[in-house]
C-alpha cells in the first residue's frame, strides 16, 4: 500500500531566482510547472507543486513523496527528501543524457561542475564562488546595462566580429566597464560577447578543476542562452557541449527521480 501511494513523486528545485516543479509516476515524466522564488520559498513551492498537479490532472493529496533540492530546499517542511544541488545534477544529467562524464549546471547565482564515473556515479565536483560573475544573474544585469532583452543580447553576441577582453570579476565593477564601452562606441555585438565570454571564463576555469571529459552535458537557466553556449565550448576548448533537454529543470527532475527511487524503498 505504501509503495502505491509513492506512486507519483515530486521533485522541486528552490533556486534564488524560480522554483522549478517537476512530477513523476514510475520514474517517467508526467508534468512540470515555474514559480517565482520570492520571499516565501514554502509559499513559492506550494504554488508551483499545484500548477503541476493541476498539468498533470491529479490532486495534491495523489503525490506521496517530495524531494526538494536548491539553495531554498531546507524552507520546504513537507520535503521528505532534501538532496544537495550536486546529487540531483549528477542523477538528472545521467538520465538525460546516458554516458554523460561532465555535467555542468549554471543557474541563476551558482554554477556547479560534476565530474561521473561509470554508472552517474559521482567521482568529484565543484562550486563557484557564489559569485554573479560566473552564473545567469551577470548576463541579465549586463543585458538591462544595455537595454536589450535577455534573448536580444545572446543572439547579438553571435554576430560579434571582434574578441574584447573584460577584466572586471565582479558584477558591479564590470557594469561600469559595460558603460564605458558603450561610450566608446563599441559595437553592441562585441560588448555582448565580451560578457558571455567573461562569464564562460570563470564557468569553464571551475569544470577544468574537476577535468574535461566527454560527453560534458551543461543544464540550468544559462543553458538557454545560445551566446553563453558557444562562450564555454570555445573556452573549454571547442569541445562540444551538449544542452540538456528542458535545461532549466535539471535539479527538479534530478530530484523528482531521487524521490521516486525513495518511494520504492518504503
Amino acid at each position: 500500500m505504501a509503495k502505491e501511494l509513492c506512486m507519483i513523486v515530486a521533485g522541486i528545485d528552490v533556486g534564488a531566482k524560480n522554483v522549478h516543479v517537476v512530477l513523476m509516476k514510475d520514474g517517467v515524466l508526467m508534468a512540470r510547472a515555474v514559480a517565482p522564488s520570492g520571499f516565501d520559498h514554502e509559499e513559492s513551492a506550494t504554488r508551483g507543486l499545484a500548477e503541476a498537479a493541476a498539468t498533470a490532472g491529479v490532486d495534491r493529496e495523489d503525490i506521496g513523496l517530495i524531494a526538494a533540492t536548491g539553495a531554498g530546499r531546507k524552507a520546504l517542511a513537507f520535503a521528505v527528501e532534501q538532496p544537495t544541488e550536486i546529487a540531483t545534477g549528477a542523477r538528472a544529467g545521467f538520465d538525460l543524457y546516458p554516458g554523460a562524464r561532465t555535467v555542468v549546471d549554471v543557474g541563476a547565482d551558482e554554477a556547479r561542475a560534476i565530474k561521473l564515473g561509470d554508472g552517474g556515479k559521482v567521482v568529484d565536483f565543484a562550486i563557484n564562488e557564489k559569485c554573479a560573475a560566473g552564473a545567469g544573474a551577470f548576463v541579465e544585469a549586463m543585458s538591462r546595462a544595455l537595454e536589450m532583452p535577455l534573448d536580444d543580447f545572446a543572439e547579438a553576441s553571435l554576430e560579434s566580429t571582434q574578441t574584447i577582453p573584460m577584466n572586471a570579476q565582479c558584477t558591479v565593477f564590470a557594469e561600469s566597464e559595460v558603460v564605458s564601452l558603450i561610450h566608446a562606441n563599441t559595437p553592441p555585438a562585441d560588448i555582448a560577447r565580451a560578457v558571455h565570454d567573461a562569464m564562460a571564463s570563470r564557468v569553464s576555469t571551475m569544470v577544468r578543476r574537476v577535468g574535461v571529459e566527454d560527453p560534458i552535458v551543461l543544464g540550468g537557466g544559462a543553458a538557454l542562452n545560445v551566446g553563453f553556449v558557444k562562450a564555454l565550448s570555445e573556452a573549454l576548448g571547442g569541445v562540444e557541449v551538449h544542452v540538456l533537454a528542458d535545461a532549466e529543470y535539471l535539479g527538479a527532475h534530478g530530484a523528482a527521480l531521487i524521490a521516486w527511487e525513495a518511494s520504492q524503498r518504503v
